[in-house]
């Protein structure tokens, strides 16, 4: 799920801040983007279906 990378995401950010260990940040980085990712995909499907929705109540009125 989007939200939970985007939380271990920001977790993983700031442990690295308190450890002083880049590459756990760099990791927080990547799972936080992946999630934003994930939001932006889920967001085009919904905008795609309600088109073919759409398509589809147009094809049944002609």
């Amino acid at each position: 799920m989007s939200i939970i990378d985007k939380i271990t995401g920001r977790t993983k950010k700031a442990a690295g801040d308190l450890a002083d260990d880049p590459s756990l940040r760099r990791e927080g980085r990547r799972e936080e983007a992946k999630g934003e990712a994930k939001e932006e995909l889920g967001g085009a499907q919904e905008k795609v279906e309600r088109k073919a929705e759409e398509v589809a109540n147009l094809e049944r009125k002609t």
